[in-house]
């Protein structure tokens, strides 16, 4: 039986998880963990035990100076809670569990029964999952996300894909059925990182993926130095790729396939989607439309989308997938 001792009663809260390793591509899914942390300024009140689930040859401990003192830092998973403002959490407070690791070596669901016995312990009512793939999509457009989970009523409920996945999978998406299994509500956010530039940070991807954040929760996440971080990620590639002929033909031809593919009705429920983030911006946290995107059919919880915003694209049949064409399809 997990005690937590300090941790105080929580509101509405929900899980949000990401790990470094194979479900991290460009590191989008963990900046954007270290983002929430650090703009709502988390505390961490757990950790799990290295010894358990980590190969010290695969996951190296770092050796550090604190003050002239030698200290190590083992690589693990840490879980911290945030509180959300009711100015950023669709008019009322509502507190995030962030889970923030590496994906573990071994003994996996072990693993994920600690991180459940965690969230059953703290009241959780959903855990989100963020991860990046690598595909074939384009840095000049918008990043693509794909919406999945496991659960067929969920996927009716919040307007996203059920999971169709068949092949490997890394952490996250052993979790999510283990979610499944539990009975816990589950969703994976999926964001496509650009083969061709793999290198982390991804500023861009992770951006995209605070942004499904905010319409799957209803949350409006302080963004700081993101929105430029990321606009100066693409020109800085744009820049890399005029200097090499072969590249820039390249990402044409990645250009004109995803302009094809993509249809007409889903760059307008694009433009619907970031006027909603827009008016909840400026309306302090409240989303628009009655009972706002982030709220429940029931309306006993903020966490899920108006069943009439329409349904989320992408082609997320999975739980470790990215949604643009060439690439695996989403593990969710």
């Amino acid at each position: 039986m997990i005690e937590l001792e300090g941790v105080p009663e929580l509101v509405d809260p929900v899980m949000v998880a990401a790990f470094e390793g194979w479900n991290d591509a460009g590191d989008a899914a963990s900046a954007a963990l270290d983002h929430l942390d650090q703009a709502w300024k988390g505390e961490v009140f757990a950790a799990l035990d290295a010894e358990e689930y980590y190969d010290f040859q695969v996951n190296r401990p770092r050796m550090w100076l604190d003050g002239g003192v030698r200290r190590i830092t083992w690589p693990t998973t840490r879980l911290s809670v945030v509180r959300v403002g009711a100015e950023e959490g669709n008019g009322r407070p509502r507190d995030l569990v962030l889970v923030r690791g590496v994906e573990p070596s071994m003994r996996w669901r072990t693993f994920c029964n600690e991180v459940l016995a965690f969230a059953h312990e703290l009241g959780v009512e959903m855990v989100v999952m963020l991860g990046a793939l690598l595909g074939d999509t384009p840095h000049t457009r918008p990043v693509p996300v794909s919406s999945v989970t496991s659960d067929d009523k969920l996927a009716r409920s919040l307007n996203v894909e059920e999971s169709r996945y068949e092949g490997p999978t890394g952490i996250v998406g052993v979790l999510q059925e283990a979610c499944a299994h539990a009975g816990v509500p589950a969703v994976s956010l999926w964001a496509g990182v650009p083969h061709y530039v793999s290198q982390p940070p991804n500023p861009k991807a992770t951006l995209a993926l605070l942004h499904a954040l905010e319409d799957l929760l209803g949350l409006s996440v302080p963004l700081g130095d993101l929105t430029e971080d990321a606009r100066a990620w693409q020109l800085g590639v744009d820049q890399l790729a005029a200097d090499d002929s072969e590249v820039a033909e390249y990402v044409q031809s990645l250009e004109e396939a995803k302009d094809t593919a993509e249809l007409p009705e889903a760059s307008g429920e694009a433009i619907a989607r970031e006027f909603e983030r827009y008016l909840r911006r400026r309306s302090g946290g409240e989303s628009p439309g009655p009972g706002g995107p982030g709220q429940s059919p029931g309306g006993q919880g903020p966490y899920l989308r108006d069943p009439n915003s329409g349904r989320r694209r992408g082609r997320g049949d999975g739980d470790d997938t990215p949604p643009a064409g060439g690439e695996r399809d989403s593990e969710g």
